[in-house]
C-alpha cells in the first residue's frame, strides 16, 4: 500500500506563463540590447537539455541553469557581451511563482490523496522557495514534506535527494510513489532510490519510451486525475 506520493514540481504541478515563452524571452533579451527570434524557442529549448543530463553526483549550481539558459539565448540567435547577464536575470526570475499557472487538476489531485491519508511530498530540481510555492498556490496543509536541489545540493536523480524528502515524510521507499514528467530525473532517479514511481506525459501523443516504461512495471499517466485509479 502506498503511503507518500512525492511530486515534480515543474511541469508537472505548474507551467511557466508567458514571460517563459519565446516572447517572454524576447522581452528579456530586449532590455540588453540583445535580438532573439522567438519562433526558434522550440528548437532552442529542446537543444539545450542535454545541458541538463549530468553525472548524479553532480552539485546543484547557479551557473548550471545559467549555461542552459544561455544555450537557449544564443540558438534563438543571440550574441553580444551581454547573454550571461540577461540568463542570469531570466534565471532569477524562474522562482517566481507569479510567472507560472497550476495546472487544473493538481488541487482535487492533493485533496484526494489527503482523504485516502497519503501523503504529499515534494522534490524539485528548482533554487524555487517551496515554502512560498505552496502559499502562491493556495496548497498550504496539503504538502507534508519538500525538497529543493538548491537547498539539498543535489538534484535529481541523485538518490539523496529522495531519501531527503522520505526522511521528512517517515516513510520508506517500498511504500511511495514519485511522480513526475522526466523519465531520466524523476523516473529512474526513484527507481534507483528504491521508490515505485510514475511518469506524467500530458501531451496527447504517447511517451516515445511509453512501451518500454509500462514493461517495467512504470505507469504512464496523462493526467492527474488517472492517479486516483491508479493508486
Amino acid at each position: 500500500m502506498i503511503r507518500a506520493v512525492v511530486f515534480d514540481v515543474d511541469f508537472t504541478l505548474i507551467h511557466p506563463g508567458p514571460t517563459f515563452q519565446g516572447t517572454g524571452y524576447q522581452a528579456f533579451s530586449s532590455r540588453y540590447g540583445i535580438v532573439v527570434d522567438p519562433a526558434r524557442f522550440p528548437a532552442a529549448v529542446a537543444s539545450a537539455s542535454s545541458l541538463l543530463d549530468l553525472p548524479d553526483d553532480t552539485p546543484y549550481a547557479d551557473e548550471i541553469h545559467v549555461r542552459y539558459t544561455r544555450h537557449i539565448l544564443e540558438v534563438m540567435g543571440g550574441t553580444g557581451d551581454r547573454l550571461d547577464d540577461c540568463a542570469r536575470e531570466i534565471y532569477r526570475e524562474w522562482a517566481a511563482c507569479h510567472h507560472f499557472d497550476l495546472y487544473d487538476d493538481v488541487p482535487a489531485a492533493l485533496r484526494d490523496l489527503m482523504t485516502r491519508g497519503v501523503l504529499v511530498g515534494l522534490v524539485s530540481n528548482s533554487h524555487r522557495s517551496l515554502d512560498q510555492f505552496q502559499r502562491h498556490f493556495g496548497l498550504d496543509g496539503l504538502i507534508a514534506a519538500s525538497v529543493s536541489s538548491a537547498e539539498h545540493g543535489r538534484m535529481k536523480p541523485h538518490p539523496s535527494i529522495f531519501e531527503a524528502v522520505l526522511d521528512q515524510l517517515a516513510v520508506p521507499a517500498s511504500r511511495s510513489l514519485m511522480v513526475g514528467d522526466s523519465v531520466g530525473h524523476d523516473v529512474e532517479g526513484a527507481l534507483r532510490a528504491g521508490m515505485h514511481a510514475a511518469l506524467l506525459h500530458r501531451p496527447d501523443v504517447s511517451h516515445p519510451r511509453e512501451a518500454e516504461l509500462v514493461a517495467r512495471g512504470v505507469p504512464v499517466l496523462r493526467t492527474l486525475r488517472d492517479l486516483s485509479q491508479l493508486l
